[in-house]
C-alpha cells in the first residue's frame, strides 16, 4: 500500500532485479531505498586484476539487498577508501595477487603508509572490513588487522554559548522571512481560489500566476530564443520581477533557506546532518489538536544500528512560540507547498523539500534527490554554502550536533550511553571547565565529611587539660571551634571527639569504649535514618579511636568499664546533660 492507501501498482511479469555485479565482475551497482543508484568500475581502479575482482565482489555483497550498506553515502564513502589501498598495491612490483596472497607484513606497510588521523583511520577500517569477509585471508593478516591504529583526533569542540545564540538568530533571519513570505502568498492563493478577488484586477492576476506556480512549480513561462525560460509579461507588473524572489519563492523555500531550517532543527534536537535530511513529515498525535495543543511523532532511522535500536520515535509538543513543536509547525507550514506540488509522489512524505532553477546551485550534486525543480533534504554542501553566506567557515552541523546533546540535552540523541560519554562529554572542554567547581566542591565535601568521622581529639599519656568533659578532657573550655571566642563551650558532649581541644587518656579509654559499643547497640534499635543522622559520625570518630589505640588496648579498655563509667554514658544517651 503507499502512504495514500491505494493499492501499488504490480511489477511487470518479465521484471527482474538488477544485477548488482556486472562487466565481468569488475562493475558494482548499488540501488538504495531512496531512491538513489551509483555506479562503481572497478577497471578504472589500479592493482592486480584478480584482487580487484575480489574487491569488486566483496563490495558488491555489501551493496546488495541483503547487505550491510543501505545507503549510497555508505557506499560511496568506501569507495574513496579503496582507491588509495589499490594504487598501494599497484606501487609494489611485490605486491599481492589476490586476497589469499596477502601477507601481514604488506598490510603492515599499508598501514603504516597512512596518517595518524581520523580521515585515515577510516581508510583502513573500511579496507579491512571488507577484506574480512572473504574466508582466503590468512590468519596472520586477520591478527595484523585487530591491532589498534592509533589517530589522533581533531578535537572538535560545542559551540560557546555566545557562537550558538549567533547561529540560530542567523538561521532564524534566514529562514523568517522566508516563512512569512510563503504565508503571504498562499493567503493570497487561497483567497484567489475562494472567489474573494474582483476578476481583472491586479491582485486577482497575481492569483492566477500564484495558481499555476503551485501547480506546476513556477510561474507562467514562455520560452526565449536562447533557449531559456522567463515569465509571461501580463504577469510581471503584478510580480513584480522576474528574479526568483517574485516568482517561484513566493510560494516555495529556496536551497539555502532549507538548509537554514535544517540548522534549526539541529540546534533544537541536536539531530545528525543526515536524520535531518531523511526526515519524513511528522504525524500529529491523535486526541491533540490546536485547542489542546498540537502534539507530532517524529520518526527517525539511525542507519548504522541494527534491529530494535534502528527506529525510534518521538513526541514534541507545540506549546507556543518558544516550544520545539512549534518550529515543526513553521517547517510544515513552509513546505506546504512544495509538497502539495508534488502530491501523490512518495518523496511528498519528506518533510525539508525546496526549489531551485538555477543549475549552479543544487544540481547534479553527489546523492541529491531531484524531481524537476524540487530537492529534498539537505546535505553538508547546502549547510556549508549557507554557512559561509552568513560568515562562517563552513558547515555548522556537526558542532550544532555536540553542543545541543552535550551541553542542553545532555542525554543521548540517537547513539549509546557510552559513546555519548565517551566521544562526546569527556573530551569537551566546556565540560572539562564546568566539571572544576563541581570537583572541588566534591573535594571539600569529602574532606569535611573525613574530619567529620575521623578523631581529632589529642591522644595523650598525661592529664594536661584543666576542665572534665563527659567523655574526655579539655584544655580551651571558652575557645570551642565549635562556638563563639571567649565564650564557654555549647557542643553537645559527643562532639569532644572532634574537638581538636580534647585530650585522652587512658583513663578515658575504658568510658569511650563503652560508649563507642553502646553507640553500636542502638544501631540495631533505631531507624537507619535516625542512626545515621544522631549517632553515625560520632561512632565513626570513636571507631577510628579504637583502631589507633589497637585492637589490643581496645578490648582490655572495655573488660576495665566500671559501673559509674556506664551510668556517666547512660546519662549522656538519654540527654541528662544536654543544656
Amino acid at each position: 500500500m503507499s502512504g495514500r492507501g491505494r493499492s501499488a501498482a504490480a511489477a511487470p511479469a518479465d521484471h527482474r532485479r538488477p544485477p548488482v555485479l556486472a562487466s565481468g565482475g569488475l562493475l558494482v551497482i548499488h540501488s538504495d531505498d531512496q531512491g538513489r543508484t551509483a555506479r562503481f568500475d572497478f577497471t578504472t581502479l589500479p592493482g592486480p586484476t584478480p584482487f580487484r575482482q575480489s574487491l569488486a565482489r566483496l563490495f558488491a555483497a555489501r551493496c546488495a539487498p541483503a547487505g550491510t550498506w543501505r545507503s549510497v553515502k555508505t557506499s560511496k564513502g568506501a569507495w574513496w577508501a579503496i582507491r588509495p589501498f589499490t594504487q598501494f598495491l599497484d606501487a609494489h612490483e611485490d605486491a599481492p595477487q589476490d586476497v589469499g596472497d596477502l601477507t601481514a607484513g604488506f598490510w603492515n606497510a599499508w598501514r603504516l603508509s597512512l596518517a595518524p588521523r581520523a580521515f585515515d583511520y577510516t581508510k583502513h577500517s573500511r579496507v579491512a572490513g571488507l577484506l574480512q569477509q572473504d574466508p582466503r585471508l590468512p590468519h596472520a593478516v586477520r591478527e595484523a588487522m585487530a591491532k589498534r591504529f592509533v589517530w589522533s583526533a581533531r578535537g572538535e569542540r560545542a559551540y560557546r554559548p555566545e557562537e550558538f545564540r549567533a547561529i540560530r538568530s542567523a538561521a532564524r533571519r534566514t529562514f523568517r522571512p522566508a516563512l512569512q513570505r510563503i504565508r503571504e502568498n498562499t493567503r493570497r492563493l487561497e483567497e484567489w481560489r475562494a472567489g474573494a478577488v474582483g476578476h481583472g484586477t491586479p491582485q486577482w492576476l497575481l492569483g492566477e500566476a500564484l495558481d499555476v506556480l503551485a501547480r506546476t512549480g513556477n510561474v507562467p513561462l514562455k520560452p526565449l530564443k536562447s533557449g531559456g525560460m522567463r515569465a509571461v509579461f501580463r504577469y510581471r507588473a503584478v510580480l513584480g520581477g522576474t528574479g526568483s524572489l517574485h516568482t517561484w519563492r513566493r510560494l516555495y523555500l529556496s536551497r539555502k533557506e532549507a538548509a537554514a531550517l535544517g540548522v534549526l532543527i539541529a540546534a533544537e534536537f541536536g539531530f545528525n546532518a543526515t536524520t535531518i535530511c531523511e526526515l519524513a513529515v511528522p504525524t500529529v498525535v491523535p486526541d491533540s489538536g490546536p485547542a489542546a495543543g498540537l502534539i507530532y511523532r517524529l520518526s527517525l532511522e539511525k542507519r548504522r544500528r541494527s534491529g530494535r535500536g534502528r527506529f525510534e520515535s518521538r513526541n514534541v509538543a507545540d506549546m507556543g512560540a518558544d516550544s520545539a513543536g512549534r518550529l515543526l509547525s513553521e517547517a510544515l507550514e513552509a513546505t506546504a507547498p512544495a509538497r502539495t506540488a508534488l502530491s501523490p509522489r512518495a518523496e511528498a512524505d519528506r518533510l525539508l523539500v525546496w526549489h531551485e532553477t538555477t543549475p549552479h546551485d543544487g544540481q547534479n550534486y553527489p546523492g541529491e534527490i531531484r524531481i524537476g525543480p524540487f530537492g529534498f533534504g539537505t546535505d553538508e554542501r547546502a549547510t556549508k554554502d549557507w554557512g559561509r553566506s552568513v560568515g562562517l567557515p563552513g558547515s555548522p552541523m556537526r558542532r550544532l550536533r555536540k553542543t545541543v546533546n552535550v551541553l542542553y540535552r545532555r542525554e543521548p540523541g540517537q547513539n549509546s550511553q557510552d559513546t555519548h560519554d565517551r566521544v562526546y562529554v569527556l573530551p569537551e572542554p566546556q565540560v572539562q571547565e564546568a566539571a572544576i567547581p563541581v570537583i572541588a566542591d566534591g573535594a571539600v565535601d569529602a574532606w569535611q565529611s573525613a574530619r567529620r568521622t575521623v578523631f581529632q581529639a589529642r591522644i595523650t599519656q598525661q592529664p594536661d587539660w584543666n576542665h572534665q568533659s563527659a567523655t574526655c578532657g579539655c584544655v580551651d573550655y571558652t575557645n570551642s571551634p565549635f562556638g563563639l571566642p571567649g565564650q564557654s563551650c555549647t557542643a553537645w558532649f559527643l562532639m569532644c571527639t572532634a574537638c581538636p581541644n580534647a585530650r585522652v587518656t587512658p583513663a578515658h579509654h575504658a568510658r569511650l569504649a563503652h560508649l563507642h559499643q553502646a553507640l553500636g547497640s542502638l544501631r540495631g534499635a533505631l531507624e537507619p535514618a535516625v542512626w545515621d543522622a544522631d549517632w553515625a559520625e560520632a561512632h565513626a570518630r570513636l571507631s577510628d579511636l579504637g583502631q589507633r589505640l589497637g585492637d589490643a588496648v581496645w578490648s582490655a579498655a572495655l573488660a576495665e568499664v566500671t559501673a559509674a563509667d556506664r551510668a556517666r554514658i547512660d546519662q549522656l544517651l538519654k540527654g541528662d546533660f544536654d543544656l
